[in-house]
């Protein structure tokens, strides 16, 4: 079974410490870590099956978005043997008008 590179763009590094913050400041610095470290683990999952989630090319070429626990929307891309997590929205955040701005 091929196994690919997960990598996380600098905006979705800034996405998961806003979250980070967001979530310590409403529960407690534990909470928001379990929660956090639980997306990494869910997005780093994607190096053995990255063609999960829904296709969205209607909002940029190749782009493919998953959820986590119905709270938060992750967005990535699959090129040839690497996995690029573009974002973290969460909370209902407009990803759709975010990332048609950005290149891949």
């Amino acid at each position: 079974m091929k196994t690919y590179k997960v990598v996380f763009s600098p905006e979705a590094r800034a996405q998961l410490v806003d979250l980070y913050r967001h979530i310590a400041a409403a529960a407690s610095p534990e909470v928001a870590a379990r929660y956090t470290d639980a997306i990494v683990t869910h997005c780093e999952a994607l190096s053995t099956f990255p063609m999960r989630g829904t296709m969205r090319d209607d909002i940029r070429p190749g782009l493919r978005i998953t959820n986590y626990r119905k709270r938060a929307v992750i967005a990535f891309s699959v090129l040839d043997d690497m996995v690029a997590i573009i974002g973290v929205f969460y909370g209902g955040r407009d990803y759709e008008t975010a990332l048609q701005d950005r290149e891949p």
